[in-house]
């Protein structure tokens, strides 16, 4: 890499990556709640940083990575709150979203997230080697863009195809949430009844359907092929293979979907739960060696500066030694933290370190897993859980059964822990970007924090707005994970948790890691990471086949002969869809969160086919953008 000096740190550069933090964790926001899944915004924060730093008269890659990388840090950290923050909320410790609580806990797990991952850059990137999908892809937008101005997908070409699929899944967004146009998804159930000699000996229950949303399409797309069939793959082993099984053997009332749901949010969805907690445990076995080695080497490297040796600009990490300062301090307001909920001092300090404890191993989880899958599948969902679920164990020995105040202290480990992991596999793939273009890690990690801190900033009224017009927990926002989450701490300590689920989603995660060593040493490019096929177990049907849907178009798209040009026109589409459908629902919640009228927008009906017809016209769009087309 040349040593020339380029500048990276401007201030064009860190307003527009506050700018855009702060407007991709609101939309990341809604998609998690929405969606229960979020995906890197790299690329698109990339595209867009060098579309509007194309308007100045100076300007470099290492600004426009700059800006990504503090725009990444946003939208991830909206990952880290949404999944977790919301159960306070649904299980009544809150009555509302408290903005100050929410920026508080967001900053403080974020930050650690940063910290935590500085020791892992040289073990992952520079001698692991790990791919880090998002951040390679995010290189090669910004060096297309740096080497041909006009190059048509990285700078205008590329602004406009976002721009035109941004305005597309927003539209659609608005006629479905706003105006009531069509139905959010189409489903149906059928019950199988069983008869022996003329009598029925039992029936069962068997239910399908897929959510009509682009921009789950195209985070299938993003995921690709393999994540799309695993995904999928668990959302048939709950709702083709368990929930006909359960309903079966102990029955059920009412109408067959309704029915159906019910089993699946009460009972089996805790399956997910187990296959998580078994995902997390494997991932921080397999971590532990490149965890070592990474620790060591940033040891290294500050003796090496102590001697005074000279160590390049593209290898300086914030120094090692500040890490430790500043993680101890954060001590502090962590401890205040879980004073304010715990009567006792002792307690909240050993909760303290729990957490630190838990974020260092998770945020290493989910650099390291990162940069085997891609930060759209960072496995903190996993860790998140078994964060949670070990911390009740805990707190349910010191507090007793029926504790609501441990279901949140517990809520708030879990909090903290995820946000820390959320930002931990996000800078990674930011970090990965900047050692392929030349930056300097030490000021990628300053505006990681930086863009931590815009999105902690705005992530509390966001879910303010959101819960006021939509209420988050219902079915139009149903925060999948964030369910899960205070179902995990309240069944706990209220004894109710299904443990026989999650025995049983533990030997299916077994299962399925056996499946995977069986691969990896086949040598297959089809891997089967347990924690993607756990994601699909704890997720409504209706989200995972669109996502499937999305995966086979990349598959496909490449069979059908897409060249490196239309793949990344696919994913600025995809990115775009993604982008226009999460930002329209907030914006159609703004006027019911003014006015406090969730009648606010008018009602259209008797265009429920226009619903089908569109998603069915944005598969078609996405898979045609892969086709070259004459001349190309």
């Amino acid at each position: 890499m040349s040593n020339k000096p380029l500048p990276e740190i401007t201030v064009k550069a860190v307003f527009l990556g506050i700018l855009l933090s702060m407007i991709l964790a609101g939309a990341n926001a809604y998609l998690g709640l929405f969606a229960g899944m979020t995906v890197s915004a790299s690329i698109p924060a990339a595209v867009i940083s060098m579309g509007v730093l194309r308007l100045f008269r100076k300007s470099n890659i290492l600004e426009n990575n700059i800006v990504q990388t503090a725009a990444s840090a946003g939208e991830s950290l909206a990952a880290g709150v949404i999944f977790t923050i919301p159960a306070l909320v649904l299980m009544g410790y809150w009555t509302e979203f408290n903005y100050w609580e929410v920026a508080k806990i967001a900053s403080i797990g974020g930050i650690i997230g940063v910290l935590f991952t500085v020791p892992l850059r040289r073990a992952l990137i520079v001698e692991a080697k790990l791919k880090y999908p998002e951040g390679v892809a995010t290189a090669a937008v910004l060096r297309a863009g740096d080497r041909n101005q006009d190059n048509v997908d990285s700078n205008s070409g590329g602004l406009k195809i976002i721009g035109i699929a941004g305005l597309v899944g927003g539209l659609m967004k608005l006629a479905q949430q706003g105006f009531s146009m069509w139905h959010a998804a189409v489903e149906g159930s059928q019950v199988m009844a069983f008869t022996r000699g003329g009598r029925e000996v039992f029936r069962s229950i068997f239910g399908l359907g897929t959510d009509l949303s682009p921009a789950l399409v195209s985070v299938g797309y993003i995921v690709g092929r393999n994540i799309g069939i695993l995904v999928v793959a668990g959302g048939l082993i709950s709702w083709a293979i368990a929930i006909p099984i359960y309903s079966a053997v102990v029955g059920f009332e009412g109408e067959p979907m309704e029915a159906a749901w019910n089993i699946w949010n009460t009972k089996i969805r805790y399956m997910g739960v187990g296959s998580m907690v078994i995902g997390g445990i494997w991932s921080l076995i397999k971590l532990m060696k490149p965890l070592i080695t990474g620790v060591r080497a940033s040891l290294n490297a500050m003796q090496h500066r102590n001697d005074g040796v000279s160590i390049a600009r593209e290898e300086k990490d914030f120094p090692i030694n500040y890490v430790g300062i500043a993680l101890a301090a954060l001590l502090i307001p962590v401890f205040l933290l879980y004073a304010g909920i715990l009567d006792s001092m002792p307690l909240a300090a050993l909760l303290s370190v729990v957490m630190m404890i838990f974020g260092f191993l998770f945020s290493a989880v989910a650099a390291y897993m990162a940069g085997m899958v891609g930060s759209s599948n960072n496995p903190i969902s996993g860790v998140t859980i078994a964060t949670i679920l070990f911390s009740s164990l805990l707190l349910l020995a010191f507090l007793g059964t029926g504790s609501v105040t441990g279901s949140a202290a517990a809520i708030l480990i879990g909090a903290v822990v995820c946000c820390a992991a959320a930002i931990g596999g996000d800078n990674m793939q930011d970090l990965k970007t900047g050692h392929i273009v030349g930056a300097t890690p030490w000021k990628q990690q300053i505006m990681q924090i930086i863009g931590t801190l815009s999105a902690a900033i705005i992530l509390g009224l966001v879910l303010d707005i959101l819960h006021t017009a939509y209420t988050i927990g219902s079915p139009t926002l149903s925060a999948p994970q964030a369910t899960l989450m205070k179902s995990v701490a309240e069944g706990v300590f209220n004894g109710n948790l299904p443990w026989t689920m999650v025995w049983i989603g533990s030997v299916i995660g077994v299962l399925i890691i056996l499946i995977d060593i069986r691969q990896e040493r086949l040598g297959s490019d089809f891997r089967v990471p347990i924690l993607a096929v756990a994601v699909g177990i704890y997720l409504p049907i209706e989200l995972t086949i669109p996502i499937f849907i999305g995966g086979m178009i990349s598959h496909f798209g490449k069979m059908a002969g897409s060249t490196e040009k239309t793949e990344k026109r696919g994913l600025l589409l995809a990115s775009g869809l993604i982008t226009g459908e999460a930002i329209m629902g907030i914006l159609v919640a703004v006027p019911i969160f003014l006015t406090m009228n969730k009648a606010w927008w008018p009602s259209i009906g008797g265009l429920t086919w226009l619903g089908p017809l569109f998603f069915i016209s944005v598969i078609f769009w996405l898979y045609r953008t892969l086709i070259p087309q004459k001349g190309q």
